[in-house]
């Protein structure tokens, strides 16, 4: 005990440190080994004529999102086992992320995974925590400390005596056993809902909680200063899992990929339809 809370206390620091150099340089993108030419979402996909980009703070979750890298133009969504999706005609472009070799990382795990992944390139480890189908809460502080939950019967307690590991490794390992027990349905429940449409931000989630259920990610926004109108960019993973995607706007060829605001409360993306309601986002 007496190791552990030393531990805890020089990895704050640490995390302290790391977060003022983090925020003070470019994104990071942990995934990248080494990271990749430098197409991302924000140069390689432009607003449309009249619009430009919403303001974000440097170093916030819209400002990471936004700089998803991306593969090279013209990549092909594959599966978990490297086959190629069927539905080649629903993606604009390919974050240039991991799936994993395992049918885990689908859709609502992708949004999971994106969300953690920037709170632990800023260090607020305190933040990234999960809810599996169950309701049970798993904070990613906990793993940190070598505990792990054990799920029986539906039914979570924690096991101690594991390492205390902070590395990047043990960080996906928390990961993978929050896919396997979580997804669009737990997620759906543990977001909070948006009063109304108006009030979207980058970062954002519509999801529909089910089984199965979906979900995708207001992954940019732009708007148009003398009108006042608003347009947004989503990703999203789907079943089996399969490469992190920027949707086409199969709706409005002339804007795609960026959607309006929907028509008659009404989300058609190319896999999947939401109730302008179904907009969550998450919350510490």
């Amino acid at each position: 005990m007496y190791f552990v809370k030393i531990f805890a206390t020089v990895l704050s620091i640490c995390l302290f440190f790391f977060a003022i150099i983090v925020s003070a340089g470019e994104n990071t993108y942990s995934w990248l080994m080494p990271s990749n030419s430098g197409r991302c979402i924000a140069s390689a996909i432009q607003p449309p004529a009249g619009f430009t980009r919403t303001q974000v703070d440097s170093g916030s979750f819209a400002d990471w999102l936004r700089h998803l890298p991306l593969k090279p133009a013209g990549a092909s969504v594959l599966f978990f086992n490297g086959a190629a999706k069927p539905n080649q005609n629903a993606h604009a472009a390919v974050i240039d992320i991991d799936v994993g070799n395992r049918n885990l990382q689908q859709c609502a795990d992708a949004l999971i995974r994106l969300r953690a992944e920037y709170l632990y390139t800023v260090g607020d480890f305190a933040f990234i925590h999960f809810n599996l189908t169950s309701g049970d809460n798993i904070p990613y502080r906990r793993w940190l400390k070598g505990e792990r939950p054990i799920v029986t019967d539906n039914r979570v307690h924690w096991r101690s005596g594991f390492a205390v590991d902070s590395s990047y490794s043990n960080f996906r390992s928390y990961l993978r056993t929050i896919f396997i027990y979580a997804g669009s349905y737990s997620l759906s429940k543990e977001l909070a809902s948006r009063a109304t449409i108006w009030e979207m931000q980058i970062g954002d989630v519509f999801i529909e909680g089910g089984f199965p259920g979906h979900g995708v990610l207001v992954v940019d926004m732009a708007e148009d200063t003398m009108c006042g109108e608003k347009l947004f960019l989503l990703l999203q993973s789907y079943m089996p899992a399969q490469d992190i995607h920027i949707l086409k706007n199969l709706e409005d060829d002339a804007i795609s990929p960026w959607y309006r605001y929907p028509a008659a409360d009404i989300l058609r993306t190319p896999e999947w339809t939401f109730k302008a309601s179904d907009l969550k986002y998450f919350v510490p």
